[in-house]
């Protein structure tokens, strides 16, 4: 079987684990643990579809950087929990799931599959710098449309989609993304910054949507081009023109709060899948009783049994 790379978007993954599985899910202690068996069934079908012969469990180190904040103020302020003033930064999340963080990662670890963060630095990062590193072919896995701008037919590197759901998976390649946007992936980064995301913060252009912005990238290729047609009053009509140039401050920022992270140093392990140890077999059942894993432990241990199958 060729080499693939899989990096999974986790915290994007156990969101959706979490919402789309009962909490009456529950450990002998009581602890909800429906987020921790939907991420390792939605595991075990994305490695039963994919096949990938590496694994990374990509992590938020630092889900909203003080250095992107810096620059765009309003980046993510949408989740920030209330907290005492002064204190740090927290993500709302449900308590529910937060007290599952902690089991997710030692399910993870059980099973053999690798965590990699990077401090000050989101997951998205981490995808980021593996994906264009790696040596082989890539398949991102996210519910985040941002890591679109990764999708690189060139160097095989696609974007497994789970917006619509474990059972409507979208494998996006460049064609994909044209088709969606009528944008290349390598403009995707640009088409977000003028376009806006309310998900994340990001106000955009005022006046400047998808249609726009892509019909503007389509006649100057990328924003450095835009910024210099609206400058030279060249390509361009009179009201978008007004746009781009009030929105110069935002502009002269946005790019890099939106571009992930190509080129974190990272000391990453082996990531290779292998069939567990009696060793590890053992630990991940003891695990699974537990916390009640039952049958979600069961399947990706007979996934990851599968691919070394002949």
């Amino acid at each position: 079987m060729a080499d693939r790379l899989m990096l999974l978007d986790s915290a994007s993954l156990y969101f959706r684990a979490f919402y789309g599985v009962p909490d009456t899910v529950r450990a002998p202690d009581g602890t909800p643990v429906n987020a921790v068996r939907g991420l390792l069934d939605i595991i075990t079908k994305l490695v039963t579809t994919y096949r990938p012969t590496h694994l990374v469990a990509c992590w938020d180190d630092d889900w909203r950087p003080q250095w992107r904040v810096d620059l765009i103020p309003t980046y993510k302020t949408h989740r920030v929990a209330e907290v005492v003033a002064g204190g740090p930064d927290v993500e709302v999340v449900p308590d529910p799931l937060e007290v599952q963080v902690p089991v997710i990662r030692a399910a993870l670890e059980a099973v053999g599959i690798r965590i990699v963060g990077a401090p000050d630095h989101e997951a998205d990062d981490v995808i980021g710098t593996l994906a264009t590193t790696a040596t082989m072919p890539v398949d991102v896995v996210t519910g985040d449309r941002d890591l679109f701008q990764l999708v690189d037919d060139a160097r095989d590197v696609r974007v497994v989609y789970t917006a619509r759901g474990m059972s409507n998976l979208e494998v996006l390649t460049d064609a994909s993304v044209v088709a969606k946007y009528g944008v290349l992936p390598s403009q995707y980064a640009d088409f977000a910054t003028l376009r806006g995301d309310t998900s994340d913060g990001l106000p955009g252009v005022a006046g400047v949507g998808e249609k726009t912005a892509a019909g503007l990238l389509a006649t100057h290729a990328d924003l450095e081009g835009i910024i210099a047609a609206a400058a030279a009053s060249e390509g361009m009509s009179a009201g978008v023109r007004a746009k781009i140039l009030a929105a110069l401050p935002y502009l002269s920022v946005a790019p890099k709060v939106v571009a992930v992270v190509r080129d974190l140093p990272l000391a990453v392990p082996d990531t290779r899948l292998h069939a567990l140890t009696p060793e590890q077999r053992a630990d991940a059942f003891t695990l699974a009783e537990t916390w009640a894993l039952g049958t979600a432990m069961n399947r990706i241990v007979a996934a990851f049994d599968a691919l070394e199958a002949p």
